[in-house]
């Protein structure tokens, strides 16, 4: 069994002022939200994984790619995926990334000697989800899910919302673990405002957990090829029973 149960916020939050910028804006950017400790542990057991799923979508058709079958894929097959989703990219909604799911619907983690069980436990403690309640105003925040993502060279996650009426999500969160990531990689977290600009990017800033909500168009820029490493985080949403 995992022997540490509960990982910590830094103590350094303004709750109050956040949650000011968060009505303004529907986003906020909050740095240093696990003390430096709970934060290295985080990105030990991330940077440690050796399992991950590629995710892809082919128009309405979502694949859900493990390590087993992309080992069986042959190199003309790789090829013709790798065609067929630039193909895609270039005309409609399309996204490709790594990920590991921990947590459905708030439970915990179904593997408890996971490295990141423990991360499961703190998104759905007391103090987290109150603080969550307090950044949004919305107090029928009920639960966090959550997944491992990993964004390397060629991933990226095209313009959408995160809107699900049936799994009542009401906001989604970022939580960085990269160190020293470079601007020019991409990998940016953008946010469109009503012309279809950029309103505003965050760069996946180490330790720095990034929440918005759900109807705000959002992406993921494209993950330049030498992009020195993988574009780390914890995802998911704060949802509603």
């Amino acid at each position: 069994m995992a022997t540490k149960t509960r990982w910590e916020m830094s103590a350094r939050h303004e709750w109050p002022v956040y949650a000011r910028t968060y009505s303004r804006l529907r986003r906020m950017h909050i740095p240093n939200i696990l003390t430096s400790r709970d934060a290295e542990e985080a990105w030990l057991a991330l940077s440690g994984m050796r399992s991950w799923n590629t995710v892809v979508n082919l128009g309405s058709a979502v694949l859900d790619l493990s390590d087993t079958i992309k080992v069986q894929l042959s190199a003309a097959q790789s090829e013709v995926l790798d065609r067929s989703i630039n193909r895609a990219a270039a005309r409609s909604y399309q996204f490709r990334f790594d990920n590991h799911r921990l947590s459905e619907r708030g439970e915990p983690c179904p593997d408890p000697d996971h490295p990141l069980a423990p991360f499961v436990d703190f998104l759905n403690s007391p103090r987290f989800l109150g603080a969550m309640r307090q950044l949004t105003g919305r107090s029928d925040i009920a639960f966090a899910d959550a997944q491992a993502t990993r964004y390397g060279p060629g991933q990226f996650l095209h313009v959408h919302d995160d809107i699900d009426g049936p799994k009542k999500r009401i906001a989604a969160y970022v939580l960085n673990l990269t160190y020293d990531w470079s601007v020019e990689w991409g990998g940016i977290l953008n946010f469109l405002d009503e012309d279809g600009h950029i309103a505003e990017g965050y760069v996946p800033r180490f330790n720095a957990l990034n929440v918005f909500d759900v109807g705000v168009p959002h992406f993921v820029s494209y993950v330049a090829p030498y992009a020195q490493a993988p574009r780390l985080s914890i995802t998911g949403w704060l949802r509603g029973r």
